[in-house]
This record gives C-alpha cells, sequence and structure tokens, in this order.
C-alpha cells in the first residue's frame, strides 16, 4: 500500500468520521475528494474495510453500504421495528423492497437510462403501478416464479399473496396514512422510510420527487447488471418487450 502524508491521513479521516456518523458530507467535501488524489484514494480504503461506496452528487457525498455485511447497513429488522407494523414479517419486508423497485423504475423510462424522464410520481399511480407489476409477476408460472426466487433472492408468490391479501381502498394518501389494512397505506409506509433515507422528497399534493441521492444511486447500482443482477429487467421486461416488437 503505498504511503500517505501524514497530514492527508488525518484530513482524510476526519471526513470519514462525518460521513460514518451522518452518512453525508457537504460541497467542501466533494470538491476535496475529486481534487486530491491523497484523500480520494485514502477515503475509497476507508470505505471498502467497512463494505462501503462513496457516491457523490454535485453538493453532497455519501456513505452507502455496498453488502448487507456492511455494518451501516440498515437491518431488515430495525425496519420492521420502525416501519411495519407489530408482527411484520419477511413477506411484508419483500413487499415494500417491491415497491421501491416500482417507484424507481417509474422514474426511467428504459433500462439503464441515465437521466430519469420523469420529475414526480403520485401516490395513486404508484400503487397503480405497483398493481401491474403484481399482475405482471402473475402471468408467470408458479414454478418459474419458484425458480426466479433463488435467481433474485426475492420471494415474487409471497409478494404477490401480501400485495393481494391488502384492501383497494380508494381514498387520499392523508386518510390511509393511519392504521388501514390497504395498499395505499402500505404504500405510505414506504414513502415515509424513503423520506427518511432521503431517497425521494414529498413535494406536496401526494406526490413525491427524486433526491440527487437516489438519482445517483439508482445510476449506481440499480442500473448496473453487476449490482441488481438484471431485477429491473425482470420488473420491467413486459414493457420492454413490446418496445422491442414496436420498433421491427
Amino acid at each position: 500500500m503505498r504511503n500517505y502524508p501524514e497530514q492527508k491521513v488525518i484530513q482524510a479521516f476526519q471526513l470519514y468520521t462525518v460521513l460514518a456518523s451522518h452518512g453525508v458530507a457537504g460541497e467542501q467535501a466533494v470538491q476535496l475528494y475529486k481534487s486530491d488524489d491523497d484523500i480520494r484514494g485514502l477515503l475509497d480504503i476507508f470505505s471498502r474495510e467497512v463494505d462501503c461506496v462513496i457516491i457523490l452528487t454535485s453538493e453532497q457525498m455519501f456513505l452507502v453500504p455496498r453488502t448487507k455485511l456492511s455494518p451501516f447497513h440498515v437491518s431488515n429488522d430495525w425496519i420492521k421495528r420502525h416501519y411495519l407494523r407489530s408482527g411484520a414479517t419477511n413477506g411484508d419486508l419483500y413487499l415494500l423492497y417491491f415497491t421501491v423497485l416500482v417507484l424507481f423504475g417509474s422514474f426511467y423510462d428504459t433500462y439503464q437510462s441515465q437521466e430519469p424522464t420523469r420529475q414526480f410520481l403520485g401516490m395513486d399511480e404508484w400503487v397503480h403501478l405497483v398493481q401491474e407489476r403484481i399482475d405482471q409477476l402473475k402471468q408467470h408460472d408458479p414454478d418459474e416464479l419458484k425458480q426466479l426466487e433463488q435467481e433474485f433472492s426475492y420471494n415474487w408468490r409471497l409478494i404477490i399473496e401480501k400485495w393481494d391479501a391488502m384492501d383497494d381502498i380508494k381514498e387520499t394518501a392523508k386518510k390511509q396514512s393511519g392504521n388501514t389494512i390497504s395498499r395505499l397505506s402500505f404504500i405510505d409506509t414506504t414513502r415515509r422510510f424513503l423520506i427518511d433515507q432521503d431517497l425521494i422528497v414529498d413535494i406536496g399534493n401526494h406526490e413525491v420527487a427524486l433526491t440527487e441521492k437516489a438519482k445517483t444511486i439508482v445510476q449506481r447500482f440499480f442500473m448496473e447488471v453487476e449490482y441488481n443482477r438484471g431485477i429491473f429487467e425482470f420488473i420491467y421486461g413486459f414493457e420492454r418487450e413490446k418496445d422491442d416488437a414496436s420498433d421491427q
């Protein structure tokens, strides 16, 4: 390993402690990371040691867990305690993750898009998009879904079961944010989780928009086959097949 000046080591570690404590650093840290090879190299080393990566927007730097092995990874039990009902199962977690994937995918018109193609998403439309993806999952043979569960580490059949068991109540998101077991109230739970993780912002009128952090994470991870294992292709493959057919 190359030798770094002591001052740079201290400076990089001070910045790392900010990231480790808050998960984010400001524009000055971004500029330092971009302009100083030593600081950048040291921060990359520190982040790798905790199984994280550093991602940048124009104004912020984030420390993001790369795998579940990272001590900074949000655990399933933590999500259950803070966002889901008492007695929540892994099925509820699968469905929460699924609704997150549907939301991210809704902002990009094609697989591996570099920029979002929409500015916001309404809660009612989010519910509708999840229903479309659930209906698409149902088109697969049950045995095929079981095989695909091993490939993607998602229990697709349980996701379908959990969603179908919820009431399809046509009320406002405000009314559904309480204890009513409905699809809209579950989407509201996902909304709160994503807001707390600084991945979406509530822009009013029951609509949400992606943050710069979310856009960067989607481009860095969800659009890279190395990380997503083709999960966007699987979930949104029906639309792409129609698009491909129309091009012929």
